[in-house]
């Protein structure tokens, strides 16, 4: 299932949204123009679970440097989507100065999830996924019942349908669960992906959402049947 849109309307223009997409675009812009260079630049910036076990403190930086960092045009549009359709209503809930640590503090609890797992691996870990599953696992919780406009493959036919967040979010974490758990032990290297960075990240927005949020009630999304 890809989602498209969520019919979910913020109040807000959503500018740190806007923003995150915007810094990591251009940062990976900048990758583009390192050429060879970049898988250098890479395993100096991406967070590295063996350096952070035994180097300590200098390698600290890479936990925050490694969430802006991406592996490709698909690894990149892909986060930037879900982050488009999903952040806005987050930032509204959590109001800008929150959202951006509630979005920050998902991503290092992904990438320590990464790092339990892998404690020994040496290949660096890059990508915006963790803090943006965070994101996902703060709007599962505030907004189940909003619809999602998502594509769902159908051989050589695709179709659009109107699913509510439960199970377009649900289904993503369920494939994460099942992936991370099929992978181990290794989770996280077998096929490039740090699935329990995945699930790290949103097991800290459900956690985190109510924390951050105070006592500010969601906005309920007009297509809540």
């Amino acid at each position: 299932m890809i989602p498209i849109r969520d019919e979910n309307p913020s109040s807000t223009i959503p500018l740190v949204t806007i923003g995150l997409i915007a810094v990591n675009m251009a940062v990976f812009f900048y990758e583009v123009s390192l050429g060879s260079k970049v898988e250098q630049f890479i395993r100096v910036m991406g967070v590295t679970p063996y350096n952070i076990h035994h180097l300590g403190l200098p390698a600290y930086p890479t936990l925050f440097t490694s969430m802006f960092l991406h592996g490709g045009w698909e690894h990149v549009l892909g986060n930037m989507l879900y982050l488009w359709i999903f952040g806005d209503n987050i930032e509204d809930f959590l109001g800008k100065i929150r959202f951006i640590i509630f979005y920050l503090v998902c991503g290092l609890a992904a990438s320590a999830a990464h790092i339990l797992t892998q404690a020994n691996s040496q290949i660096p870990t890059i990508g915006a996924s963790g803090a943006i599953s965070g994101i996902l696992g703060g709007y599962i919780l505030l907004y189940p019942k909003a619809r999602v406009l998502t594509v769902i493959p159908l051989g050589y036919f695709m179709r659009l349908v109107r699913l509510p967040a439960v199970g377009v979010l649900g289904f993503w974490i369920v494939i994460q669960l099942f992936s991370g758990i099929a992978s181990l032990p290794g989770a996280g290297e077998r096929g490039g992906v740090a699935w329990f960075a995945h699930i790290g990240g949103f097991v800290a927005g459900l956690a985190l959402i109510r924390l951050f949020g105070g006592r500010r009630r969601p906005r309920r999304p007009p297509n809540v049947r």
